[in-house]
């Protein structure tokens, strides 16, 4: 069994790294396509979204639905457990923007033009 120094270790454990919480954001707003996620977020790899999305579904944060169709169609959502995190996202969002307007000045400069950032 493994043990925790602090409880914060186990919600990094699962949507801690570089794009996560990206990823978890985008789907809070609906179900989107690989692709979609792949222009929403367009510095993260083919290879790394694939593999961030494979683990966020082992870890029961998001539901791969597959459409039986042709061609395929596989879409990703927040499942019941990962809208949990709903209010976490939010405050992460927020505490940037926060950070940004501190650091930088208007945000909106230094935010790509996309839905999130409105």
């Amino acid at each position: 069994m493994k043990k925790y120094n602090i409880s914060v270790e186990a919600t990094l454990e699962v949507i801690g790294g570089k794009w996560k919480c990206v990823i978890l954001c985008h789907l809070t707003h609906g179900k989107k396509r690989t692709s979609e996620l792949k222009r929403l977020i367009p510095s993260i790899t083919q290879k790394m979204l694939t593999q961030q999305l494979r683990e966020l579904e082992h870890d029961g944060i998001i539901n791969r639905i597959v459409y039986n169709q042709v061609p395929p169609k596989v879409e990703y959502e927040l499942s019941e457990y990962g809208r949990s995190l709903e209010s976490i996202l939010t405050a992460l969002c927020n505490w940037g923007d926060a950070h940004i307007e501190r650091m930088y000045g208007d945000r909106l400069e230094f935010l790509e033009d996309s839905i999130l950032n409105k």
